[in-house]
């Protein structure tokens, strides 16, 4: 992406372009008629993840963002579809964490729940949105195993 060195402006292009591919890829799915689910986030219940889970295994490290699977939120499932691509709802906050990204601000690490070899989203949707949409491969995160991790 060519930046123009505006950095709200350089955000909003960025939201738009993820909006956009979010859009397109909703209307391949209706041309392909794929049911809409598939590309709906998928919420776990903590509950039933933590249950039975013996371990407390916790500690910071850094995972694949394709590996992130899920949400234990059913709130932001409706802000992000099943590849983090944001809906029109979460631009203020996303276009802050882009800006404040490209200026090398230091995020938090998200918290996940581990699930076998994926992962269910307990906080960062927006960390994990932007960080998808500038390209990362990995991202920081504190990991608690769930009853199903390996």
């Amino acid at each position: 992406m060519l930046l123009t060195g505006s950095d709200k402006l350089d955000a909003e292009r960025a939201f738009d372009r993820s909006t956009r591919a979010r859009r397109r890829a909703a209307l391949a799915r209706w041309i392909r008629r794929e049911a809409s689910a598939c590309a709906r986030l998928p919420v776990y219940d903590e509950r039933m993840l933590t249950q039975g889970s013996g371990r407390a295994a916790r500690g910071i490290r850094e995972i694949p963002l394709d590996s992130i699977r899920g949400t234990l939120e059913p709130s932001r499932a409706r802000l992000f579809d099943h590849r983090f691509r944001p809906a029109a709802g979460a631009r203020a906050r996303w276009q802050r964490l882009w800006v404040a990204e490209h200026r090398g601000a230091v995020l938090p690490p998200i918290s996940v729940v581990a699930i076998g070899d994926s992962y269910a989203l307990r906080d960062g949707h927006h960390r994990v949105s932007v960080a998808a949409a500038r390209g990362a491969a990995t991202i920081d995160a504190i990991v608690d195993a769930g009853a199903w991790a390996a």
